[in-house]
């Protein structure tokens, strides 16, 4: 396969360039998952607290829904 070059320009900002390279290389879906999640271990605290947030939203929500409910 060949590159792929992409070129922006943004008024007074500047020109931004881009090159994609396609040859050669390229992950597998296995290896790009195993690489993904030997990558989450880096992020495991935020991961933790989005979670906790979650069910914190979610348990607010079904209160408030017992709260108003008309039944």
């Amino acid at each position: 396969m060949s590159e792929i070059n992409m070129m922006q320009t943004t008024g007074d900002i500047g020109t931004k360039n881009v090159t994609i390279n396609s040859s050669g290389g390229e992950l597998s879906d296995v290896q790009a998952g195993i690489e993904f999640i030997f990558n989450m271990r880096e992020h495991i605290i935020d991961i933790g607290i989005a979670t906790v947030y979650l069910f914190v939203c979610y348990t607010l929500y079904l209160w408030l829904k017992k709260r108003f409910s008309n039944g």
